[in-house]
């Protein structure tokens, strides 16, 4: 099979993205990537010839290669740019120095940003929801999606392919050298899809489902989705329903226990809280946050109903690692959760209460109050740390 074949995407539409194998941190190291990731771009080949969205600039000359092996870059009509963040957009100076007579396709907002971001004397089409542009065969249509993620975010959709280009939407951060769902694992992608939904499209959960629901209002056929990250959907009512289920906050009945401990007082607790959340029948995981990846907590936070917060008290506080934890957490603004904290402390208290107030600010529900202990929990302290771990798990079932 040709390389061309292999990147097919529909009739006429080609992947010409880049693999990046070593990218492990994104959006300023709060989101990490161990599986790398992909920047997707894709080439509509037509009568007219166009390019929805490119790469990250370092990888410029790789997105290139692939299209020059379809058709002579410089012959480009269209640049679509769906997003003005950088990882999509890095390319677009290097293109269009190229595709000379090309015209750069996007929404007001988007040609703020550009314009702010490279100072290119380029030659703008704006477009808006509902505004299309026909290639011969295929027809670009155009869909405004502003803060999915960014103010200026923007699909593409190509109603002959019933194919949808929705740029951060629907993505993953995952590299292969496949480029399909059912080429790759499945249940790897549905979690690195959870993960990137968490951490990044959480706080705007009420958009997304509007969108979607503008989408069927719409009455669009979907048959494939080719997000800018990741991996495309060829069958996307799996993604569809998942992100429909994780936007109106529904969950797995089980409670995540996040902590850290300074001398195993607060982990203690932690583990009687799980074997009290167990016997209730629930489902539990425990994480510390000091030698655990934060935005997998996030994902896991967003798949669980519950969530317990505990940690040990320093300088009338948090420990460090709780901190950006539930800092990210206020931000994010998780949906129907329930939830409590703990922890020990031995001259001063102050790190517990500290932790619900934040979960408070994040939006959980507190359903007790936090629980706290002197230096070592005793057999009866302990067992009240098991006794407060029923406790939530039966609020939980609720």
């Amino acid at each position: 099979m040709s390389s061309a074949e292999a990147n097919k995407v529909a009739e006429g539409v080609y992947w010409v993205g880049a693999v990046d194998w070593d990218v492990r941190t994104f959006h300023g190291y709060t989101y990490t990537t161990p599986r790398g990731t992909t920047y997707n771009a894709y080439l509509v080949k037509d009568e007219k010839l166009a390019l929805v969205d490119s790469v990250y600039a370092p990888f410029t000359s790789e997105m290139l290669k692939r299209i020059r092996a379809l058709v002579d870059p410089e012959k480009i009509d269209y640049v679509v740019a769906n997003h003005v963040e950088t990882d999509h957009s890095g390319a677009l100076a290097a293109i269009l120095s190229v595709a000379k007579n090309a015209k750069l396709v996007c929404n007001a907002r988007c040609k703020d940003g550009l314009e702010k971001n490279y100072y290119g004397n380029w030659d703008y089409q704006i477009v808006k929801t509902g505004d299309t542009i026909r290639l011969g065969r295929n027809t670009l249509t155009f869909i405004e999606a502003p803060m999915l993620h960014w103010p200026d975010s923007m699909f593409t959709y190509i109603p002959e392919q019933e194919l949808l280009l929705p740029n951060d939407g629907f993505g993953q951060h995952i590299a292969s050298c496949e480029r399909f769902v059912e080429d790759y694992d499945e249940a790897v992608v549905m979690q690195e899809a959870a993960k990137y939904y968490a951490n990044i499209l959480m706080p705007m959960s009420g958009l997304v489902i509007k969108k979607i629901e503008e989408l069927q209002k719409l009455k669009l056929s979907i048959r494939t989705i080719a997000p800018s990250h990741g991996l495309i959907w060829r069958k996307p009512e799996k993604i569809l329903s998942a992100y429909l289920r994780w936007a109106a906050g529904e969950a797995e009945k089980a409670v995540l226990v996040v902590y850290d401990t300074m001398w195993t007082a607060t982990e203690k607790m932690a583990h009687a809280m799980v074997e009290g959340i167990v016997s209730e029948g629930v489902s539990a995981k425990i994480t510390r946050l000091a030698v655990s990846d934060r935005s997998d907590a996030i994902r896991d936070c967003m798949l669980m109903k519950g969530i317990l917060a505990g940690t040990s008290t320093i300088n009338r506080g948090m420990l460090p690692a709780m901190v950006p934890f539930l800092e990210d957490l206020k931000g994010l603004q998780p949906r129907e959760k329930v939830g409590a904290s703990f922890g020990s402390y031995g001259w001063s208290g102050g790190g517990a209460e500290a932790a619900e107030k934040i979960l408070r600010e994040a939006g959980v529900k507190i359903v007790a109050k936090p629980i706290t202990v002197k230096f070592m929990p005793s057999a009866e302290e302990l067992k009240r740390c098991y006794d407060f771990g029923r406790d939530v798990a039966s609020k939980v079932k609720e």
